[in-house]
């Protein structure tokens, strides 16, 4: 919502806020001149024109009632969003993970190769200059050059919220059963996919969709879609075949026979590799030169909260221990961002602290969960993050169930409440050569922020 609301105001729009507490991102926002009240429900200016509203917000939410009450526009983050796309050439990225790195490296790319566009992501990402970016209403440069600008977004699809983008060009990076509180199971979001890639324009028309070779059933998605279709994976069958040399730490996107990309990657694990490759090929697509995108590919520095170094710690051997945020949530973010961790950083040993996001996901996924922290040498869990379900959801599973399956697979797992108990845990066993990793899509972020600054009483603040 952060980033829409910046978008919003650099385009001319008032805009002011609603959130349940103060943020680093609140604070931003009322410092840019986007003033954020908290804890006030229901509250609206007088002279509001239109409400937008988080897919979380449920349409009993007092400012909804009140706006609606008073006949004022409503809408939500997707349609608004698609509201904006409709005047510009839009490129939605979705898929189940990777969208946030994915969105805000094509837009780096973009930018980079001179192509001036604007951009909507679910993440803080430096080289952007936040969560947004604001860019030309023409295609500056290039084959594209004259037409409506680039307008890149992050295309989530819970509440089927992409099916209200307007994209010329689409990403389907991967599809997994995840928001199964809305989604009765995975055949729900492989059609919801489906219904994405059929909001496509024609080839005709110049639309375009490129999505994974595997693990994105890419026959169902596309069976009624227009669209020109691509595909891009590490299998030949691939229309654009990834590959990874070790030896040389280069990663390439051939096209056939012919290579269209080659360059070393910034981005720790294989799952970015894929990441940046379909990055670099929609670029290839707008107009970017190879050059600009091989260039901007190899000095990504990445978003925040994605495998994210924050500092070091000292630990009680006389050493340091490594200390990662992360924002990983779903089974498959856990198992590849722990992966890519042990391989960048090679630990004496790798600690998580994993802050399970929503009690529907975590009951859903128990098992899947459990089985996904095989890299880590221990996992520390806090209380679940609730958000989203109700109270009689929250009754049926706890960390605490977590905690059991991940022991009754070898593994070694502790309950950690509060987030003052994970910190003073952390700096009780860290040793020199280890790396933690905070990560969940709360706020598990403070342990990681009160262990750099060696006060376990923050992380609860």
């Amino acid at each position: 919502m952060s980033g829409l609301a910046m978008l919003a105001r650099s385009m001319g729009a008032i805009v002011t806020g609603e959130d349940r507490e103060a943020s680093e991102l609140t604070d931003a926002l009322a410092a840019a001149g986007v003033p954020i009240a908290l804890q006030t429900p229901g509250s609206l200016p007088a002279d509001c024109d239109l409400l937008v509203s988080s897919a979380a917000v449920p349409a009993e939410h007092p400012a909804r009632q009140l706006a609606v009450s008073r006949h004022l526009g409503v809408r939500t983050y997707a349609e608004f969003l698609g509201d904006l796309q409709r005047e510009r050439t839009g490129i939605s990225v979705a898929g189940t993970h990777g969208k946030s790195t994915t969105s805000s490296l094509l837009g780096y790319l973009l930018a980079h190769a001179g192509l001036d566009p604007s951009v909507v992501v679910g993440a803080t990402c430096s080289q952007l200059g936040g969560g947004f970016r604001t860019g030309a209403m023409t295609v500056p440069a290039g084959p594209l050059a004259g037409e409506p600008g680039f307008f890149v977004a992050e295309a989530c699809e819970y509440t089927n919220s992409f099916h209200r983008h307007s994209p010329r060009f689409g990403l389907v990076n991967n599809i997994e059963a995840d928001h199964l509180d809305f989604f009765a199971d995975l055949n729900a979001v492989i059609d919801a996919f489906a219904g994405f890639a059929r909001r496509l324009p024609s080839a005709r028309d110049g639309g375009r969709l490129l999505i994974a070779s595997q693990g994105a059933f890419a026959e169902r998605v596309t069976a009624d879609a227009t669209c020109d279709t691509r595909t891009f994976g590490t299998d030949d069958a691939a229309h654009y075949r990834v590959s990874w040399s070790p030896s040389t730490r280069t990663v390439a996107v051939h096209e056939g026979s012919i290579e269209v990309l080659s360059w070393h990657p910034s981005l720790p694990g294989a799952h970015n590799r894929l990441n940046a490759a379909a990055a670099g090929i929609l670029a290839l697509w707008a107009g970017a030169s190879r050059a600009a995108v091989e260039e901007g590919l190899a000095t990504f520095a990445g978003v925040d909260r994605r495998m994210q170094r924050l500092g070091t710690y000292a630990t009680r051997d006389g050493g340091t221990a490594v200390v990662v945020d992360d924002y990983g949530h779903h089974p498959t973010e856990c198992r590849l961002s722990l992966q890519a961790l042990r391989e960048h950083y090679q630990p004496r040993r790798l600690y998580c602290v994993f802050q399970p996001h929503q009690h529907s996901r975590t009951r859903f996924l128990l098992e899947d969960f459990a089985r996904s922290f095989h890299a880590a040498d221990r996992v520390l869990l806090p209380d679940i993050y609730f958000v989203r379900d109700s109270e009689s959801e929250r009754q049926l599973v706890s960390a605490r169930d977590l905690v059991d399956r991940i022991r009754a697979l070898g593994g070694s797992a502790a309950y950690t409440a509060p987030f003052s108990l994970a910190t003073s845990t952390l700096m009780d066993e860290l040793r020199d050569g280890d790396v933690v990793v905070t990560m969940g899509a709360g706020p598990v972020f403070k342990v990681a922020r009160a262990l750099l600054a060696g006060s376990p009483a923050d992380a609860d603040r």
